[in-house]
């Protein structure tokens, strides 16, 4: 069953049977938002721009590298992007993520020590807008889920209205074994590279 985070909790990368997770998905779903027109009467759907984005940094804390949108997989091919999605669901909910980021712990080079999701808000549409956002975390490809073992619900979540951009959570190397803490902290930035900012500042 999938734990639903709460803010700063902690979990051990632990499947169901007592193995360790090695393949991860972060997986991000929304949808457009219906906008009513004249005396409600017509409706039309305004494309939502989310961005999911992944940082590597070393033991000190110094970052190596960014996945994202332009730039859609690390250089060993660890952490691999899905490709950005410009609009979300148009059509209602199809149960599938929008864009998903895998990493494999097994291919990270050794000097990474933390690894950090964070999502924004391309265009700057208020969380609390928009419809059945949220992230999961699961173990399997980005064409199966084999277990959800994490997830935050973004459009139901009263903290994160009238914020653009978010830290999802980091996961940490401790004694050569990787956790995950759960942030799940809206924050006042309004572009990808303040987010970066302040989780090297705040977060890890």
């Amino acid at each position: 069953m999938a734990i639903n985070l709460q803010k700063g909790q902690r979990i051990s990368l632990e499947k169901s049977n007592g193995s360790k997770l090695q393949n991860i998905c972060v997986g991000i779903n929304w949808g457009a938002i219906e906008k009513k027109g004249l005396f409600g009467l017509s409706k039309s759907k305004e494309a939502v721009d989310l961005d999911g984005s992944c940082t590597l940094y070393n033991e000190n804390k110094q970052l190596l590298e960014v996945v994202y949108f332009g730039n859609l997989k690390s250089k060993n091919g660890s952490v691999k992007h899905s490709g950005d999605d410009l609009t979300g669901d148009m059509g209602g909910d199809d149960g599938l993520d929008n864009e998903i980021i895998t990493l494999d712990f097994s291919k990270l080079e050794a000097n990474v020590s933390y690894v950090a999701f964070v999502l924004n808000s391309f265009r700057g549409h208020d969380f609390g807008t928009i419809p059945f956002a949220s992230i999961r975390i699961y173990e399997g490809t980005t064409k199966q889920v084999t277990e959800v073992f994490a997830k935050y619900d973004i459009a139901n979540g009263s903290n994160f209205a009238g914020h653009v951009s978010m830290v999802m959570g980091v996961f940490y190397k401790k004694n050569d074994e990787w956790k995950f803490n759960a942030i799940g902290e809206p924050t006042k930035d309004k572009k990808l590279e303040d987010t970066v900012k302040t989780v090297t500042q705040n977060y890890l």
